[in-house]
């Protein structure tokens, strides 16, 4: 089971979401892919950012773009700063599908101090 986080992002208004367990598994961008497949997802490229540590997947979807980011600590997290409406969409096709779990969020940790 995929667990993720709907939060905003470190000293952000914008919404991401966070996936923290079993997202380094090898098919997890497959079933992350086919859980929005209503959306019509297409990788549009994948730029590799080794100095980084991360690969992002820029997807088009009908909604819009958004960005996968992964890196080599097992996190990935879903951004779309200019296309939140897609984010959120993607959150409520998530809630319903059985292979992610939605967990509670503090959001003042994700708060500048």
């Amino acid at each position: 089971m995929y667990k993720y986080y709907f939060r905003t992002g470190y000293g952000s208004s914008k919404l991401l979401i966070e996936f923290f367990k079993d997202a380094e598994s090898n098919n997890f961008i497959s079933d992350l892919l086919a859980a929005i497949s209503e959306l019509k997802p297409e990788v549009m490229d994948i730029p590799e950012l080794w100095m980084n540590d991360e690969i992002l997947l820029n997807i088009n979807t009908e909604m819009g773009k958004f960005t996968v980011s992964t890196d080599i600590w097992g996190f990935v997290f879903i951004m779309a700063e200019n296309n939140q409406e897609c984010i959120f969409k993607i959150n409520s096709i998530l809630e319903v599908t059985e292979n992610f779990e939605k967990e509670a969020v503090d959001f003042e940790k994700y708060k500048l101090k």
